[in-house]
């Protein structure tokens, strides 16, 4: 079976023999598929009345387990986005009623950011879309191929999400 990045391939073997193109039969099917789960995300939170960005923030919410909050330092980190941006996330996500402000009791100064019951349900069903909307993407994989490209791809993603700093 041929696809795009084949022909992509054959084109610039034919244009530039001189150059080693076989990155692009990885790396371009990567960044197709990419944009593929790109849109089955969109599709999936959006039947939830969810952006991308506040599936990210509730849902690593969601994953801390009860009582379901975390510190906005602590969302920095696993969003990966700047403290300006999480404020401003906390506070629309606030205006929703998805998330609500708590004083740290730990810290006078700090607050923590706590799922409101509807944000945990929001989460938890926008979770089951987008997991349908995987399922459909890999479903052409066996069980064993998919644990065998997981382990592919997590060799080449782990140095990148082991970077200190």
């Amino acid at each position: 079976m041929e696809d795009e990045v084949d022909r992509l391939v054959a084109a610039w073997r034919r244009e530039r023999p001189d150059l080693d193109v076989e990155p692009l039969e990885v790396l371009s099917r990567v960044s197709r598929l990419a944009r593929h789960l790109d849109r089955a995300r969109r599709l999936a939170f959006s039947e939830h009345q969810l952006e991308p960005w506040e599936f990210d923030v509730l849902t690593s919410l969601r994953r801390a387990g009860a009582p379901y909050q975390l510190s906005p330092g602590q969302l920095l980190t696993q969003t990966l986005v700047t403290s300006g941006t999480m404020t401003n996330r906390i506070d629309r996500l606030t205006k929703k009623g998805l998330v609500e402000r708590l004083p740290d009791p730990s810290d006078r100064r700090g607050v923590l950011v706590r799922l409101t019951p509807e944000g945990r349900d929001r989460a938890d069903e926008a979770l089951a879309g987008l997991l349908a909307q995987e399922r459909a993407i890999l479903a052409q994989l066996s069980r064993g191929q998919r644990g065998e490209l997981a382990a592919l791809l997590r060799q080449l993603t782990a140095p990148f999400d082991n970077v200190p700093g």
